[in-house]
């Protein structure tokens, strides 16, 4: 019995020590050297004012990389379907730009609406949030 605890033992040390991350076999970390990226928004919010019902509205957030490697924005999504967030996949360099397109459906909305984009990196920061807000008026006759 004890042969078998300690050989179950053993097991797992081996199987742990094997599941490190390696970060050379992903394709979009390898080539980086020691350094972090850092992605700074010019604006984290965006409000849109008072717009009608039906109205497709668009925002372009601007960020920088003013980290020491490259940047590369793993995803971006939002807390809603009418809003569609569109970005590069490309790696933004030290001390590049780039942008991240809001499309905001209002179709079928009413009253104010705050939208929230939450957007994940390679950056110290890994996860950032962007907000959208708008007044939808309807235009009943």
């Amino acid at each position: 019995m004890k042969k078998i605890i300690v050989f179950s033992w053993i097991l797992v040390i081996l199987l742990a020590s094997g599941c490190g991350s390696r970060s050379g076999n992903n394709p979009k970390v390898s080539g980086q050297k020691n350094g972090t990226s850092e992605i700074n928004f010019r604006e984290y919010q965006h409000d849109f004012g008072k717009v009608a019902e039906g109205e497709k509205l668009s925002y372009t957030f601007t960020f920088e990389n003013k980290g020491t490697t490259d940047l590369i924005i793993n995803s971006a999504s939002t807390s809603c379907g009418c809003t569609v967030p569109k970005y590069d996949s490309k790696p933004i360099p030290s001390g590049g730009s780039g942008n991240l397109e809001v499309v905001f459906d209002t179709s079928g909305r009413n009253g104010t609406q705050t939208k929230v984009i939450t957007v994940k990196s390679n950056a110290a920061t890994q996860v950032v949030l962007l907000k959208i807000t708008a007044e939808v008026v309807t235009n009943d006759k």
